[in-house]
């Protein structure tokens, strides 16, 4: 660098550089720069350019400015519109900015020049510095085709060194901040240095672009070579008939996206797909794997709905649709809580058992309906082929997924409630075990993974809140009835009945009937007189059926008669529904010798058993009639054996059972009975007859003896005392052990007997005999 010190007008340059020797124009509008240029045009023309750090900066102070610029003639001024000059300037020198002077209108610089470049280098060294420089141009020019080729030859001529580098510079399209680097390079050796750098880069840059761009075009050039074999296999299929196959295969993919679950069962649908669309042509084939995958893409694999959490919500729900079942819904009440406060909880397998028509299979639907749960019910009685739980394998023809996945693909979530109805029912042959397939659907440690053989996938079923129902449940076997927990729903008393029949019942027929309201009225006293006179059962089918023939008959009044209401009473219930089919067996008026009244459950609901045993001279012989079980014959026997054990202390003599026949007998001998609990009610009856002693008519009593005496308990108290009171008694003898099934029962039940509970036969003895 010199000492001479110049003051330039100057002016700042956006995102360009001016090198010596380089002729350009560029635009101004800056009205510094404006300035600038007028006043250099007033002096001698000649001006100071200098480069931006940053382009986007309106006003630069001398730190946003690089510090090495270029001294420039203006050749040519264009004034192309307001405020817009375009400027031909030549580059003549470099030069170091100093400092601006900031009070001018314009930017005025005190710079200092340069000296003059050095001479060219000698010998060896300038041909090896001609030579690289001029390899590395050869390089960039085969790299950059776009780079015009007179322009190269030209520069290829030169034999300067120090022309040969400015040349390029200026002709070689790089970024500002290069060029940049290039102008404050200023001894030969660095200009060199600097250069071949930017073009060693420029040309990696230009190599990895065109390896870049030849792998897009072989990726390119191999999707148009695989579309023009699709169009081209399109073409045939659609000439072989098969276009359906493809067709179809596209959209079974478009539902593979758009399918909730896991990436196991996507890629297994997948695959199927890929088996379907080579099976066009083999119709037979193209079906079997068409069928699998709909059934796949049809079920809920990760696809759950929202269960309502709302407590009162769904208390509320089940007070409308069920009159009683305290137990079944304080049990789903609990479910309910536990699920709320554990956000998930294992879903219970609950079995609802109780005799036919008490509302099992619609409590299951009012569940349902106050959880928001999707509901599927799936009906049991005489299935008795594993395959229809577990499905078909799918080598067989006509295979299909079992009813627990055909359960899902109805529900359309993995979280529904699904009802299994007669559970009960379920019976077995040479196909296989229902009951044992039933195992794993209801074992929440093995459901997680239900594996049908149909589907082949695992089934997640721990979600799913499983409901049985069962009339029996002797009949269940033990593994599959110790998965299940059991809610008894005994048999509805008259009360319930009636409330049942008002609430629910009677709108229910008149809705469906056609019937408004207002137009038919059924009086209190009549609809006591059809539960007890017209049906006889545990549930309320019967008596919903009874209705239905009332509403029947009013809706052809309505019609025929032009009756606008119809009011239905004790008086003028027979015109209805005829005679009263039914009466309760009352108690004796009296106190008889060897007839006592027991009490029987049936499956539909109790009643009650009288029991007489007469005496006459004879060998000794001991006559059973009235259809009875093995059981009862057995608990007689047992019975006989006790009095005799026991003669001597009621003063029967020991030669008395060998000059004595003994007949007992249950009326109603076409109706077959058995059970375990008659053995005190005939060892009484018995007792009875042969010490002549009366029985007391208003006692009942219920209970196995064995061969000492002892009073063993029984099931279905709450039919029996039902039975019981119907029949008028006052006092009921039972088992002491039954005293805890006793205290679960409402005062409505027991109210106005009592309930005497016995250890042995001396105390029925006590209570029974007159």
């Amino acid at each position: 660098m010199s000492d001479i010190i110049q003051h330039l007008p100057a002016i700042a340059l956006r995102g360009t550089t001016i090198l010596p020797d380089m002729i350009v124009h560029f635009d101004v509008s800056r009205e510094k720069s404006i300035k600038a240029i007028e006043k250099a045009m007033v002096q001698d023309q000649k001006v100071f350019l200098i480069t931006q750090k940053d382009p986007e900066t309106e006003e630069p102070a001398q730190e946003d400015l690089y510090r090495i610029g270029t001294i420039a003639e203006i050749k040519q001024l264009v004034k192309t519109k307001k405020n817009l000059i375009q400027v031909l300037v030549e580059g003549e020198k470099r030069g170091e900015l100093l400092r601006f002077d900031e009070n001018s209108l314009y930017l005025e610089a005190e710079v200092a020049l340069f000296e003059e470049e050095e001479e060219e280098p000698e010998g060896n060294v300038k041909e090896a510095m001609l030579r690289g420089i001029k390899e590395l141009f050869v390089r960039y020019c085969n790299e950059n085709p776009k780079l015009s080729k007179d322009l190269a030859g030209q520069i290829l001529e030169l034999e300067e060194v120090q022309k040969v580098i400015d040349q390029i510079a200026i002709n070689l399209p790089m970024k500002y901040e290069d060029k940049q680097r290039i102008l404050e390079a200023v001894s030969l050796e660095e200009r060199y240095e600097v250069l071949g750098s930017i073009l060693c880069n420029e040309i990696e840059i230009m190599q990895i672009r065109m390896d870049l761009n030849s792998k897009v075009k072989e990726r390119v050039d191999k999707n148009q070579r695989d579309y023009i074999l699709r169009e081209q296999l399109k073409v045939i299929r659609e000439e072989l008939g098969d276009q359906d196959t493809l067709s179809e295969a596209d959209q079974f993919k478009e539902q593979v996206a758009k399918l909730k679950a896991s990436k196991e069962v996507k890629e297994k649908i997948n695959r199927e797909i890929e088996r379907f669309k080579n099976a066009a042509g083999m119709q037979a084939e193209a079906g079997v794997i068409r069928s699998y995958i709909e059934t796949l893409l049809s079920l809920p694999w990760d696809k759950v709905s929202r269960d309502n959490r709302n407590l009162k919500k769904a208390q509320k729900i089940l007070e409308e649709d069920h009159y009683g079942l305290e137990k079944v819904k304080e049990r789903i009440m609990e479910f309910l809580a536990v699920r709320t406060l554990t956000k998930k909880g294992e879903s219970p397998i609950l079995c609802l058992a109780g005799p036919p028509g008490t509302g099992k299979t619609s409590i299951a639907r009012s569940v349902a309906r106050a959880l928001d749960k999707e509901y599927v019910r799936m009906s049991l009685g005489g299935v008795r082929d594993e395959a229809e739980i577990r499905g078909h394998r799918r080598t067989y023809i006509g295979a299909m997924p079992g009813r627990i996945a055909n359960g899902l693909i109805q529900a359309g979530v993995k979280n529904p409630l699904m009802l299994l109805d007669e559970i009960d029912k379920v019976s077995s042959d040479y196909k296989g075990d229902t009951s044992s397939a039933l195992l794993e659907v209801l074992d929440s440690e093995q459901n997680k993974k239900f594996r049908d053989h149909y589907v082949e996938i695992p089934l997640d079923l721990s979600e799913v809140l499983f409901i049985a129902t069962a009339n029996d449940l002797q009949t269940i076997p033990r593994p599959l009835l110790d998965r299940m927990e059991i809610i008894e729903i005994s048999s509805y008393t008259q009360n319930e009945k009636e409330h049942i029949a008002k609430e629910h019942l009677i709108p229910k027929q008149m809705k469906a009937h056609g019937i408004k309201e207002g137009q038919l009225t059924i009086s209190d006293e009549a609809l006591k007189e059809i539960i007890a006179g017209y049906t006889k059962e545990a549930g309320v089918r019967g008596l919903e059926r009874k209705l239905g023939e009332i509403c029947r008959k009013t809706a052809r009044r309505i019609l025929e008669d032009k009756e606008e209401t119809v009011c239905v009473d004790k008086e003028n219930l027979e015109s209805f529904l005829g005679r009263a089919r039914y009466t309760y067996q009352m108690k004796n008026k009296t106190d008889e010798v060897g007839i006592v009244r027991g009490l029987a459950w049936t499956s539909v609901g109790g009643d009650t058993l009288q029991i007489e045993v007469n005496l006459m001279p004879g060998k000794g012989e001991f006559l059973l009639t009235g259809q009875l079980g093995d059981v009862m014959k057995e608990s007689a026997q047992t019975g006989i054996s006790y009095i005799r054990s026991v003669a001597g202390e009621y003063g029967i003599k020991p030669e008395f059972f060998q000059k004595h026949d003994l007949h007992i007998h249950i009326p109603e001998g076409a109706v077959p009975k058995d059970g375990p609990s008659a053995g005190i009610t005939m060892a009484t009856a018995m007792l009875s007859a042969i010490t002549n002693t009366p029985v007391k008519a208003n006692v009942a009593m219920t209970g196995e003896i064995t061969l000492r005496g002892r009073v063993l308990p029984i099931g279905g108290l709450k039919e029996k005392l039902l039975a019981a009171k119907n029949a008028g008694m006052k006092k009921v003898l039972i088992p002491f052990e039954n005293q805890a099934d006793v205290e679960e029962l409402d005062e409505e039940i027991t109210g106005g007997m009592k309930i005497v509970p016995v250890k042995t036969m001396k105390e029925v003895l006590k209570h029974a005999l007159a």
